[in-house]
């Protein structure tokens, strides 16, 4: 059987399996009695992936079929300091999956979203996982926390997301808040009116908010970027998921 590399990110962890991505999107989001359940994102990587900061090699020699025949799911080769060392140009493709274990797997694309509106909320995937409101578009905001840091907090690699605002994105005190779902609004309110009010170009919103987050609520894509470069995989429109991967999209807006 092939022996795939997987580089998750909630949490954090590099493992390998004999699961098809397919395969271990279930496993890995609904898993077996001994799991909770959850939402999963991860990385497919170059199977011929090596690092030394990882025993990638003795990984490999545990992945073995148990006695049954049937396919050894995983075994955790790293859970700290993961995203740092893995180079962007071996991640093959992104993989989101619903807490239901539907699939949707997704391309990179050089078609960084400009920076189009006011204010913007990102929720941080990994290594951390604080939601913040920022004036900073993307790729910007990327360069900020990686590149070129004008505090003295900054990551050696990110993995975030720019989610939904709404009517809050150019009207944070008065815009209506429709659909959204996010808790204590009242305050999200406040953070985005700061911004508009002060030099600051980022203000946390929730420095132990949870890594996962609603996939409906995805304005654009995933981000991952270290100090080398920075990757996106655009989320398909809504009329393009719900023709093309229902399943997946009816899933994802439960």
């Amino acid at each position: 059987m092939a022996i795939h590399l997987y580089l998750s990110m909630i949490p954090e962890a590099l493992i390998a399996s004999m699961l098809t991505p397919e395969e271990f999107g279930v496993y890995y989001a609904v898993g077996t009695r001994k799991k909770a359940r959850g939402q999963a994102i991860f990385f497919e990587l170059d199977p011929d992936f090596r690092h030394d900061f990882f025993r990638i090699e003795e990984g490999i020699r545990r992945c073995v079929p148990h006695e049954d025949g049937s396919p050894k799911r995983s075994i955790y080769i790293s859970v700290y300091r993961v995203l740092e060392h893995v180079p962007l140009d071996v991640i093959q493709k992104l993989y989101l999956v619903t807490q239901d274990g539907r699939v949707l797997g997704l391309d990179s694309s050089e078609n960084i979203p400009e920076n189009s509106a006011k204010l913007h909320l990102y929720q941080e995937i990994a290594p951390v996982h604080p939601r913040v409101v920022s004036t900073l578009g993307p790729r910007e905001f990327y360069e900020l926390i990686v590149k070129s840091p004008t505090s003295l907090l900054s990551l050696p690699a990110v993995c975030f997301v720019e989610l939904r605002l709404g009517e809050l994105a150019e009207d944070p005190e008065y815009g209506a808040v429709r659909d959204l779902p996010y808790s204590n609004i009242d305050h999200l309110r406040q953070c985005l009116v700061d911004l508009s009010t002060k030099t600051v170009h980022t203000k946390m919103v929730d420095r132990i908010h949870p890594a996962s987050f609603p996939y409906r609520m995805i304005k654009n894509g995933i981000f991952v970027g270290n100090k080398e470069q920075l990757l996106y995989f655009p989320l398909p429109s809504q009329e393009e998921l719900r023709a093309k991967h229902y399943r997946w999209w009816r899933s994802a807006n439960m």
